[in-house]
């Protein structure tokens, strides 16, 4: 059971004073349809006011024992419900993706992770560090790599050399027909 505040003038001539009164059904007919109307006015007053004073969209829709509709809507109200209906559909959509999503890139974060490590330690020892704790044959492998690492600085040095080499000889060349 709740209580709801109403005016109740008590005595003819004396101050309007609000008094709690019991929500349920009124029996009365004609006084329910009353309080009806009256309420419903308030409630689209109040839906008018949100709207405004907060720019907010807003669609009411009540209504009546007789089956009789009254709405209030700021825009439209079919556009309010096809809005209302899509933002359904999409957090629908996405509850199942996002979860699977989540855990598709936890899992991925996992893997990069574990490479990054991996890569992170290989790197250290191509530099000559970290290397205790490896055998014979992965010291001969790093071995390699290092070999094959430097003969491709060698190479890419002299390619360099050489065209710098070839760059001052056009000048010079170029310097003596000008003399």
């Amino acid at each position: 059971m709740s209580l709801d505040w109403v005016s109740i003038n008590s005595n003819p001539g004396s101050e309007m004073t609000r008094q709690k009164i019991q929500i349920k059904k009124i029996d009365n007919t004609a006084a329910r349809q009353v309080t009806f109307s009256k309420r419903r006015r308030g409630l689209f007053k109040k839906a008018y006011e949100l709207s405004t004073l907060c720019d907010a969209e807003i669609a009411l829709l009540v209504f009546s024992n007789t089956g009789k509709l009254f709405e209030y809507s700021s825009t439209s109200t079919r556009q309010v419900i096809e809005r209302r209906n899509l933002q359904s559909e999409r957090i629908d959509l996405l509850d199942p993706i996002s979860t699977l999503e989540l855990q598709l890139q936890s899992s991925t974060c996992a893997k990069l992770g574990t490479e990054i490590a991996e890569k992170t330690k290989e790197l250290r020892q191509l530099r000559g560090e970290e290397l205790q704790g490896l055998d014979l044959e992965e010291l001969k492998h790093l071995e390699k790599l290092l070999e094959g690492g430097l003969n491709r600085v060698t190479q890419t040095k002299d390619e360099l050399f050489f065209k710098e080499i070839s760059i001052l000889k056009r000048k010079l060349t170029l310097s003596d027909r000008s003399l």
